[in-house]
This record gives C-alpha cells, sequence and structure tokens, in this order.
C-alpha cells in the first residue's frame, strides 16, 4: 500500500513537470562570441502611410497643392449669395514648390470655404494646442482675413482662430489652436471673409506636442514606441521606396534637405503597387528627410543606417537601371551623405549641416547599397560602388544584399558574388510562412564564421489573416519569429544586425501587412510581434552563453528553443526559452560557471492559449508581456514554461 501510495502521488505530479522533465544547463563563464551593439533595431519605410499621415504629424494632406491632382485633399465650398472661386497657379519654373491656389472673392455676402480632409481624416485630442500655419499674400490688403476652424467628423467646431493683416508680400502667418474635444476624423475649415485676390501655400497643421517638441516633427506616441525599443540602428528610407517603380521615381537623399517648402514632392512608390489596396492620394513631401532621420536616430541613440539607390529601380517593376557609364552621379551622392554625416564645416556637405543647426557629426558607420536587388547587373554595380566609398572613406561598413528571399538562385549567386568582395554585412529578407521560421531556428549554426556578417534586414512570419488591418499581427506570427530569434541570438558572432518590417501601418491606409505597429489618427497599438522584438531588444546582453540540453543547443526538439547572455554592464545572466507545444514544459536550469548573487530572479513571459488572437486599437494590451519572480536554490532553478510562450529569465550573478 505504501509504494502504491507514492506512485499516486509522483502521478498527480506529472502535470506539472510534464512526463519529462528537461534539464539545460547555461555555461555562464564561457562566452562565445560578443553581442554586436548594432544587433536589434528598425527598420523605417514609408509605406502604409508609414511617414506622412503617420510618423511625420503635418495633418494637412497636399498642403502645398503639389500632387499632380492640385486640389487633392481639398475641397470648395460656397454659398449662393457669394462669388468665389480658385485657381491653381502654376509657375513653371522647375522649382519644387512651383504651385499655389489663388482664391478670388467678389462679394462679401456668404461664406466661401476650403475643406482639407488631411490623411483619412485628422486627429484631434482634447484639451490639446495645435499649430496652424499659411504661407499667403494679398492683391488688396484692406479687407480681408481667413476664419482657420477645425471640426470634427459630423462638422462640429471643436477649435478656432482668426488670422488677418495681410500684406502684398509672400509671408508666413500663424495661430495657436485648443481644441474642445477629440475627434478620430476631423477636418481643417479655411473661411475667407472679405474681398480681393488671396493667394495660398503650403498650408499647415501640427499638433504642438511633438517628438522633443520640434516644431513641424513627429508624432510623439510613435516615436516612443520605437524609443522603448531601444534599438541598436535604424535602417531608412526603405526597403523598395529607394528603388522607385522607375529611377526618376527613386528616392534622393539630398531632394529632402532644407527648407520644407523646396522639398519637391514625389509619388510614393506604393501609390498603385497593389490594385486591390490602392492608394492614389499616397505622396512623399519629405517633411521627414534625411536630416531628420539622422536627428531621430541621434535621439534614440541608434547607429544611422542609411540605404542608397545604386542605379537600378525596382525589379519587380521597371527593372529599369543606369548605364555603367553614367553611374557616377549615384556614387556621388554616397560620398556625399557620408560628409554630410561626418564632414567637418569646412567641406560642402559639413557645412550644410552645420547650416541646419548640427555642428556635431552623427558619426556615420554603415551604409548600404542598393536595397533588394539581385543578379549581375547588381554585383557589377556593387563593384563600382565599393571600390570608390572605400578608397575615400574605410572605415565605412558598407551592407550589401541578397535579394528579396533568403534561399533560391538569386541568394545563391549573390553570396557567391559578394564572398569574393569587401562588403561588411550582407541584408536577408525572410517573408514566410511562422513554419518556415520554427523550422529555420538553426538556419545560422553552420553558417561560415569567416567573410561578410549577416544583416537580417527585414523579417515577418505571415499567418493567417481576417478583415481587421491587425489580424495578421497574431500571436502565432510572434512566438514563430521568437524562436527564429534565438538562433539569430545564439550566432550572433554571425548575425550582427536584425530588424523586423515593415515597421508601421495605418489601420484606414494600408498596403502591406503585417507590420510592427499599427495607429490610426489618435492611437497607436503593440503588436504581440511588436513585444517579441522589445523582449529581446531591452535584453540583449554583451555575450553569447551556450544553452544547451544533453550537449545539443535548442532549436526546435519536442518544441523548445532557446538561447541564452550574459550582461558584463549589469551582472546578468539573461535566457529566453519558447515553447511552440500546446503542452507545458518543465525544464531544470542547472547555471555553470557563476554563483548566483540573489535567490530569487525574474522572469517576463508573454503568452497566449488562441494562437490567432492579436491585439488591435480597440485591444491595445490583450497580448502584452507580464512578469513574475522567479526562485534559484543552489544553482538550480526548476521552471514550467507555459504553452506558446515566450520567456526571458532574468538571473544575477557573480563570478564563482
Amino acid at each position: 500500500m505504501k509504494r502504491l501510495f507514492f506512485l499516486c502521488i509522483s502521478f498527480l505530479c506529472l502535470p506539472y513537470y510534464g512526463f519529462a522533465q528537461r534539464k539545460l544547463t547555461v555555461y555562464a563563464d564561457k562566452p562565445v562570441s560578443t553581442i554586436a551593439p548594432t544587433m536589434w533595431g528598425v527598420f523605417f519605410e514609408d509605406i502604409n502611410f508609414g511617414a506622412d499621415g503617420g510618423l511625420y504629424a503635418e495633418l494637412v494632406k497636399n498642403r502645398s497643392f503639389e500632387f499632380p491632382t492640385a486640389m487633392m485633399g481639398w475641397r470648395e465650398h460656397k454659398s449662393e449669395y457669394q462669388k468665389g472661386r480658385i485657381l491653381i497657379i502654376n509657375k513653371s519654373d522647375d522649382s519644387p514648390n512651383s504651385k499655389f491656389a489663388r482664391i478670388t472673392i467678389e462679394k462679401a455676402e456668404g461664406s466661401y470655404r476650403l475643406t482639407n480632409d488631411g490623411f483619412r481624416g485628422m486627429g484631434f485630442h482634447k484639451g490639446k494646442q495645435y499649430d496652424f500655419s499659411i504661407m499667403l499674400r494679398v492683391e488688396n490688403p484692406a479687407n480681408c482675413r481667413i476664419k482657420v476652424q477645425l471640426v470634427n467628423y459630423s462638422g462640429k467646431e471643436i477649435g478656432s482662430a482668426v488670422i488677418d493683416g495681410f500684406t502684398s508680400d509672400w509671408k508666413t502667418y500663424s495661430a495657436s489652436i485648443l481644441t474642445s474635444d477629440s475627434a478620430q476624423k476631423g477636418k481643417l475649415n479655411l473661411f475667407f471673409e472679405g474681398t480681393g485676390v488671396t493667394d495660398i501655400d503650403m498650408v499647415s497643421l501640427f499638433p504642438h506636442d511633438t517628438w522633443k517638441s520640434r516644431p513641424g516633427g513627429l508624432r510623439n506616441d510613435l516615436v516612443q514606441k520605437l524609443a522603448d525599443l531601444k534599438p541598436g540602428f535604424i535602417r531608412f528610407p526603405g526597403g523598395c521606396i529607394v528603388e522607385g517603380k522607375d529611377l526618376t521615381n527613386r528616392y534622393q537623399w539630398k531632394a529632402t534637405m532644407g527648407n520644407v517648402a523646396d522639398r519637391k514632392l514625389i509619388m510614393n512608390r506604393w501609390n498603385v503597387e497593389f490594385p486591390r489596396r490602392s492608394a492614389p492620394d499616397y505622396y512623399q513631401s519629405f517633411g521627414l528627410g534625411f536630416f531628420e532621420y539622422f536627428l531621430l536616430c541621434e535621439d534614440l541613440g541608434a547607429e544611422p543606417l542609411p540605404i542608397l539607390n545604386c542605379g537600378m529601380a525596382c525589379q519587380f517593376n521597371s527593372g529599369e537601371v543606369v548605364a555603367m557609364d553614367e553611374l557616377q552621379p549615384y556614387i556621388d551622392d554616397a560620398l556625399d551623405l557620408i560628409e554630410f554625416a561626418n564632414g567637418d564645416e569646412n567641406t560642402k556637405w559639413g557645412k550644410l549641416r552645420h547650416e541646419l543647426g548640427h555642428p556635431q557629426t552623427f558619426n556615420l558607420k554603415f551604409l548600404g547599397v542598393g536595397n533588394e536587388q539581385w543578379e549581375p547587373q547588381y554585383i557589377e554595380r556593387y563593384k563600382v560602388f565599393e571600390k570608390a566609398l572605400l578608397a575615400k572613406y574605410p572605415q565605412i561598413k558598407i551592407v550589401s544584399g541578397s535579394g528579396p528571399s533568403p534561399d533560391g538562385d538569386y541568394f545563391s549567386y549573390a553570396w557567391k558574388e559578394l564572398k569574393q568582395l569587401s562588403p561588411a554585412l550582407i541584408d536577408e529578407h525572410y517573408y514566410k510562412p511562422p513554419t518556415w521560421f520554427f523550422s529555420n531556428a538553426s538556419r545560422y549554426d553552420n553558417y561560415e564564421r569567416t567573410g561578410p556578417k549577416v544583416f537580417a534586414g527585414e523579417y515577418a512570419a505571415h499567418s493567417r489573416e481576417n478583415n481587421d488591418a491587425e489580424s495578421r499581427n497574431n500571436w502565432e506570427s510572434a512566438l514563430a519569429e521568437a524562436a527564429f530569434m534565438t538562433g539569430l541570438e545564439r550566432n550572433a558572432d554571425v548575425v550582427q544586425m536584425c530588424s523586423y518590417a515593415p515597421l508601421f501601418a495605418h489601420v484606414d491606409a494600408w498596403q502591406w501587412r503585417p507590420d510592427l505597429i499599427w495607429f490610426d489618427n489618435l492611437n497607436s497599438v503593440a503588436t504581440p510581434n511588436y513585444y517579441v522584438q522589445k523582449l529581446f531588444s531591452n535584453n540583449k546582453g554583451t555575450n553569447v552563453v551556450k544553452i544547451l540540453e544533453s550537449n545539443n543547443v535548442l532549436a526546435g526538439k519536442d518544441s523548445l528553443f532557446a538561447s541564452a547572455v550574459v550582461d558584463s554592464t549589469t551582472g546578468e545572466l539573461i535566457i529566453k526559452i519558447v515553447n511552440s507545444s500546446s503542452k507545458s514544459q518543465a525544464v531544470e536550469l542547472n547555471i555553470a560557471g557563476k554563483k548566483i548573487k540573489k535567490a530569487n530572479g525574474v522572469m517576463d513571459f508573454l503568452s497566449a492559449t488562441d494562437l490567432y488572437s492579436y491585439n488591435k486599437l480597440s485591444e491595445l494590451d490583450k497580448l502584452a508581456p507580464a512578469q513574475k519572480v522567479v526562485e534559484m536554490k543552489l544553482n538550480k532553478m526548476q521552471q514550467e514554461i507555459s504553452p506558446f510562450s515566450v520567456n526571458v529569465i532574468k538571473i544575477r550573478y557573480t563570478s564563482k
């Protein structure tokens, strides 16, 4: 009976520990590689209204009437008693801002109004200040004024101001407006009162509360989410946006500098890329330009990683290339960008940085040549770039690319050719189903340890979706990415930069999904994928150490994935364990080589029983990390790893 009693007790304990407790050993005193400060970063591309209508906080769409359809974003209203009209004047002088609107009012009775609808509406927060400005001149300054009105979706006024005192010279007028209520999809009205002819340009409305309180700056909540990731780098401005549908439409950094009124607008290449998600009103004002990108990197303590066009348009579109004997202007753009970032005030482009108010250098270390190009036409152009860049700036680390896929003929050819050259990193992209990420957690375990390093520049698991914009960012996709990321971290001697893509998406104006952060005109939501990225980037460590089970890495055997690092600056051992199974798994963690400083550690964990659950703007933190205390005894820990979970265990240590 006694033996039967103990057998029953043992059986009852099995659900907690599983049918076989797994013994994992962390060799905490034997670092196998250092972790680059740039290990986890972010990739920004102006897709899904990520810049205009998103990160760039301007609320007025087509503020300078430069869209090819000059009144796009604007609507004209007039009363039956008033004679008013609008003309778009095109100066045809090849200037970046060649158009303006001329408003003619012949009778003072009634009202004449222009409405701007913003980017799928304008978001106004109750009790907040909004900064309006307009460039304006009049033919007759004696009898004209403009009422500036903010309204909600139903047309109710929630804030207003009046500007007047106009002259016949172009001048910028401004007003501050305090809102009395919130609006998700508000609008801006301009009421023209009096008579006469008024020319207007650069009609602008910004929230006063921008990132770092910079006038005309970035949307605060979106930048804060980036800051919370503690990114090691920011890759910009893309992505396919670098290439353009053709070379005329490519991204040119010099056109994004200086006075915002003088930055030449172009069509965003995602404007008509996907017919089912067509966005004919998607253009790039470049209010968010290269100088602002560099400032953002500086603000977040992230290395800038600009990517420049290498003389090739998107190969999925036109496939246009510049002739080899006409490649020099593209190379000059790259050389000039390095000079802008790192040159002193005695250089042409370093002087411009000084004039923009930033005498300190940006200390640029990385530069990408091309985005997602392939085949011999890329390699022959890359060779010329590499030779010119390293001849003048041998310290610059060049990032090249292996094409649009993580395998196949393009990929193999690129690696074969680039290994014979001198790129510091080769960019690999992975847009695959979750199963691919689970099965490729050991991808880099057997990569060559010499030669170019890997930049995991764009990755996202593509899972099930429904009509909710945010639905593809479900827990299955985030769990798969976490499993894959343990393999990236375990091989930090090979993989030295990693970034999820794309970064931002407007719920009412997206072209591509999944995306790391979704937003509307008022709020933003962190996806479970975002929280996975944050768990890794906020717990990066300084050195990789081994975590083994029976002398083997954990890369999916029986649904467990793991990596471990030490942080020599904080004296922490950080263990990441992913359980992709629907069952709990009991593990015994044995810490070798370090003396545990405290009996207790902490575990951040993220889990969900429904693989297809997700966060959305109406349920912001349905899936979010939680934390609990974990107990250590004699350098050992007994821990149940929940089903479908990502777990980060942090333990303080001292040397033995």
